[in-house]
């Protein structure tokens, strides 16, 4: 068991989970965190390089493995975490995929399809609402902000991208369902928000690199630069720590811009 707030951070072992875990770990907060790759004898990177940054630094970091679209994996994560803590006061849906192969939306499978929204959508939908149970049940913090939810979605949640069109509806329902969640959870007292990054310099992005270098050079990104997993560490802290507390519902797009109507 332990006295400070504790934080379930899915995809925790690279990119943006990998920031957001040791942003909310420098905030003070007991973090578990989860990744489908899970190897005790990787130091240099994974869930264990995660680890040993953080005990570095004083913190408190629990490596769990899963797929988190497998209800199985999902139940023994959150048994998992309330054994170790006893509680958990901030759920960030981080975990996610883009399509093996980017196709036409003519051209896009059905088997393409079902992995990204089962891993996109169907999983953070249903770890949610496992969790969220428990945040109801367990006894309010002795001080500090409320519980929260973070679901991490994408501009391509409103933006057209013809030869990745699964993923994009798989973002577009994790932004419904922080509205809905946001909704349900109001009187319960839990927090839900939805952090929206744009061109963001991860594993995810690295095949498509000199694109959007061209592309930021000419002016896609106002502020002409990649985003970095830090950016999203830092807004996921400021949401945890209880910086917003009379918004749930609210979205903070990191995009360096893009959401600007430009002439």
């Amino acid at each position: 068991m332990t006295e400070k707030r504790v934080a379930l951070v899915t995809g925790a072992g690279q990119g943006i989970g990998r920031g957001i875990a040791l942003a909310l770990a420098s905030e003070g907060f007991s973090v578990a965190g989860n990744d489908i790759r899970y190897d005790e004898n990787e130091a240099q990177s994974g869930l264990f390089e995660v680890k040993a940054r953080i005990e570095e630094g004083g913190g408190e970091f629990l490596p769990l493995p899963g797929d988190i679209s497998d209800f199985a994996d999902q139940e023994r994560i959150v048994a998992s975490v309330l054994d170790r803590f006893g509680r958990i006061d901030v759920l960030v849906n981080n975990a996610g995929v883009a399509p093996v192969e980017r196709r036409d939306v003519l051209e896009t499978t059905a088997e393409s399809y079902d992995r990204v929204m089962s891993i996109n959508a169907r999983g953070p939908f249903f770890l949610t609402q496992r969790v969220a149970r428990h945040m109801i049940g367990q006894a309010p913090p002795s001080s500090g902000p409320p519980p929260c939810v973070v679901f991490i979605s994408s501009i391509s949640a409103e933006v057209s991208s013809p030869s990745r069109a699964e993923y994009c509806i798989s973002k577009a329902g994790v932004s419904q369902m922080t509205r809905i969640f946001a909704h349900r959870l109001a009187d319960d007292g839990i927090n839900v928000y939805e952090i929206r990054p744009g061109i963001f310099r991860t594993e995810m992005t690295a095949s498509v690199r000199e694109k959007y270098d061209r592309l930021i050079a000419e002016g896609l990104v106002p502020q002409k630069r990649w985003g970095v997993p830090e950016d999203v560490g830092k807004a996921a802290a400021a949401l945890a720590r209880g910086d917003f507390a009379y918004a749930t519902g609210l979205v903070v797009e990191l995009s360096g811009g893009m959401q600007i109507r430009r002439l």
